[in-house]
């Protein structure tokens, strides 16, 4: 079945299909056979990471010590919510990271949210898109752990009895390996059946009662959000852990 455009994917296959060519052969891919390339949660991807460029790009020049503005005070918010919650997840080695916690989080959130604006969709509904930052996080934490210990990681796949290694090495691998997976589904299942569940009852009853769900939906979208990041902090700081 065909996906239905919105507004935003029908101007970027209108005008910008070419591109969209361009950048599928560059990782080897046929050109799309419709000759529209784009799909929704591409569109929004680039209009999420768009978004947060521009807010970075108004709060940068204005920063104060003295009188901060009213964006700078919520990127302090975040930039210490996530701080102290990647201190007591990682530990004192947590600010090495929070460049990655913070994109994560503010990337996911705004990705959940922005799909409750009428004519735009939220690209966390889609599992490509939850995929790639859980892959991202898979790769980020392992890649921090031989970093850190070496050889000596795999210590972390071994567990504490030496005679059980060989059996807690097949366990763990298979514990980690499931860590994408359901990262990926989790925040996948929960954005697509809020945004399902909102469009259903909007168009059943009305405003008044979609509302709730809205509302709910909203509550959803931060809460995995958070989840997504907390999870990945504890990875992390498994990863830099010292085995005894």
């Amino acid at each position: 079945m065909t996906e239905h455009e919105i507004w935003l994917t029908r101007f970027f296959n209108d005008y910008l299909a070419g591109v969209g060519n361009a950048l599928l052969s560059l990782f080897h891919q046929a050109p799309a056979e419709n000759g529209r390339p784009w799909v929704n949660y591409m569109v929004m991807q680039i209009l999420v990471a768009v978004i947060i460029m521009v807010l970075l790009a108004i709060v940068k020049p204005k920063l104060s010590v003295d009188k901060p503005g009213k964006l700078q005070q919520i990127f302090e918010l975040i930039y210490h919510f996530v701080k102290d919650q990647g201190e007591d997840q990682v530990g004192h080695e947590a600010h090495e990271h929070i460049v990655l916690f913070g994109t994560f989080f503010i990337f996911i959130l705004i990705s959940n949210l922005i799909g409750i604006i009428p004519g735009f969709e939220s690209p966390t509904g889609a599992i490509y898109v939850t995929a790639g930052c859980a892959i991202a996080s898979f790769l980020y934490y392992n890649w921090i752990g031989i970093r850190k210990h070496g050889f000596l990681y795999i210590k972390h796949f071994l567990g504490p009895i030496w005679w059980m290694a060989p059996l807690m090495f097949f366990i763990e691998i298979f514990s980690h390996l499931a860590r994408p997976l359901s990262l990926s589904v989790r925040l996948f299942a929960n954005m697509y059946a809020g945004e399902q569940v909102t469009l259903v009852f909007l168009g059943l009853v009305p405003f008044a009662v979609p509302v709730v769900f809205m509302g709910l939906h909203v509550l959803v979208a931060c809460l995995q959000a958070y989840i997504f990041m907390l999870l990945t902090m504890m990875y992390v700081g498994g990863a830099v852990a010292e085995e005894h």
